[in-house]
């Protein structure tokens, strides 16, 4: 998507960016100090929304909280999901202090600790484990304490999707037990104690391709179907995994969420109602649901020209944004759509490069980027900043202040 398409979705009021109905330097203004993420609660609402119209009814939405822990974010989707997804004792901590209740929490992401495992336990939430010394911790934690552990296998497909923008299955991986090893994992554990409620399959993220997710699906389903022959009792929890992507470059072109939506309902209604008909099929989603509702706002400290080159430094930088600066997996940088958000409605006239303020020429937010002439104290925002933004940044690396985040 371009940033003229996100200037539509957003809205602009007397020539400023509007977030959650007001002008982007009133709410900087409400902040005290840039930088700053903000989060629209009407997006978020509107994707959700937007869900649940397109899923089929049985499918029940996950949020997986590392895309965004913020805690106002995480309370808000918590009304309007039927699950969360955490990564650690902190997540869960914060999981746990939500409406959702504990059973609807699922605990996965390789390298638990054994007090987190404890923790898990304890709280009575499906912990989903990746390897059989994770599964012997938990049968340790739940003898110790006298609880009965949920558990549900991850499994590492002997597939692969192609086309997402981390494979996160197939081939060796550090996410989940490779399914052939899963029978026999199984059969070793069949009288332990726990309650084994089914599988997790994720196979991989930010994919826009809606037929590709589709296939990835369908071949869950069947891989699922034949594990769930090794399980003394019906499957009753299959995690289908996400991985719906969002468009971060003006190239990019947003995921066709109802021909994905289609594939699925005929694939709930067909092979999973006749092959796992207990199950409860759950999509877990954490970019898709929160990517498009944020923004990053940072202020223009200087403007300097070298060698021909226009630099606008401003007070931001890859310490609160690395994904946007190219340094968050991407192989090719591209430039994450911005705009001069005080200017919103001014024709491009020059051709800058945004820079933060760091001592790195890995600091750039835009490179060669088309803007209205930016003068001092002028907002630069940049989009799709709702997922993989502060807390999957290096906040820490030349000790500057930490941007504040609001939900508006």
């Amino acid at each position: 998507m371009t940033p003229q398409e996100h200037l539509e979705v957003f809205g602009t009021v007397d020539g400023e960016l509007k977030i959650g109905g007001m002008p982007v330097g009133r709410l900087a203004a409400r902040v005290g100090s840039t930088p700053f993420f903000a989060y629209d609660r009407g997006l978020l609402d509107d994707r959700v929304h937007r869900l649940r119209g397109a899923l089929p009814t049985r499918v029940e939405l996950s949020y997986a909280m590392k895309a965004n822990p913020m805690p106002a974010v995480v309370q808000h989707l918590a009304r309007r999901v039927d699950r969360i997804d955490v990564a650690s004792g902190l997540e869960l901590r914060t999981a746990l202090d939500t409406p959702i209740r504990p059973e609807r929490v699922s605990f996965a992401g390789p390298g638990k600790t054994p007090a987190e495992i404890r923790q898990a336990v304890a709280a009575g939430v499906i912990v989903e484990v990746e390897s059989p010394t994770e599964l012997g911790r938990v049968l340790r934690a739940g003898d110790e304490l006298g609880e009965v552990p949920h558990v549900a296998v991850r499994v590492n497909p002997d597939f692969a999707v192609k086309g997402s923008g981390m494979r996160m299955g197939g081939g060796p991986q550090q996410f989940g037990m490779d399914a052939e090893i899963i029978p026999d994992v199984l059969r070793e554990y069949a009288d332990s104690g726990i309650d084994l409620l089914g599988f997790h399959v994720f196979a991989g993220s930010q994919n826009l391709d809606a037929e590709t997710i589709a296939v990835a699906q369908r071949r869950t389903v069947d891989l699922v179907s034949r594990l769930a022959e090794h399980i003394g009792s019906p499957v009753r929890y299959v995690n289908l995994g996400g991985g719906f992507g969002i468009p971060y470059t003006a190239k990019d072109r947003p995921l066709e969420l109802d021909v994905v939506a289609q594939s699925l309902h005929e694939l709930v209604d067909g092979p999973m109602a006749e092959r796992l008909p207990d199950a409860v099929p759950v999509i877990e989603l954490g970019r898709y649901l929160v990517g498009e509702c944020g923004i990053y706002v940072t202020r223009v400290l200087d403007r300097k020209v070298s060698r021909g080159t226009t630099y606008l430094v401003v007070d931001g930088g890859m310490h609160h944004q690395l994904a946007a600066s190219g340094n968050f997996g991407q192989a090719i940088r591209r430039n994450y759509p911005l705009v001069v958000g005080t200017r919103a409605d001014d024709e491009p006239a020059e051709t800058v490069d945004v820079v933060g303020c760091l001592c790195t020429p890995l600091d750039l937010l835009g490179d060669d980027v088309d803007l209205p002439p930016a003068q001092l104290d002028d907002l630069i925002v940049v989009f799709q900043q709702g997922a993989y933004g502060l807390t999957a940044s290096p906040t820490a690396f030349l000790g500057h202040p930490a941007p504040a985040e609001v939900l508006v």
